[in-house]
């Protein structure tokens, strides 16, 4: 069922701040997602409250999908995949700003998964990249 899928993955959010707030000892995926959280200090209120668990933020910006994004460009910067776009990370954060080269990466990212979402045939890494390498100008 779709919808415990999205809890699942929430209350991982909600466990991982949690347990970063009482410097609880943190798996190593829980680490990487309460760092994104830190560099989120807009969304530290949505997590003292389990209540957004169930909310679907529409029309709003959604918080959950927006994390979810910057996890998907970290685990796509520890495996390598699409090749080329560490090399471009480290480029886009070679001013020390590693949160902002992300975003940079999110904005390719979310937008070939709304292309793909209108169009399945369409995914395409070298898009991705294109779109990716022309945030380096």
């Amino acid at each position: 069922m779709p919808g415990q899928d999205r809890d699942a993955m929430r209350r991982f959010f909600f466990n991982a701040w949690r347990k970063h707030q009482r410097q609880a000892p943190l798996e190593p995926m829980e680490e990487i997602m309460a760092r994104i959280i830190a560099w989120h200090p807009e969304y530290h209120g949505l997590f003292d409250n389990e209540e957004s668990l169930r909310h679907d933020f529409p029309g709003d910006s959604n918080p959950f999908l927006h994390l979810s994004l910057h996890l998907a460009v970290q685990e796509q910067l520890a495996t390598q995949h699409p090749a080329g776009l560490a090399e471009c990370y480290r480029q886009l954060a070679a001013g020390g700003d590693e949160h902002g080269a992300e975003h940079a990466i999110m904005e390719c990212l979310a937008e070939l998964l709304q292309q793909s979402r209108m169009n399945p045939s369409m995914e395409d890494e070298a898009r991705y990249l294109e779109c990716v390498r022309g945030k380096l100008k």
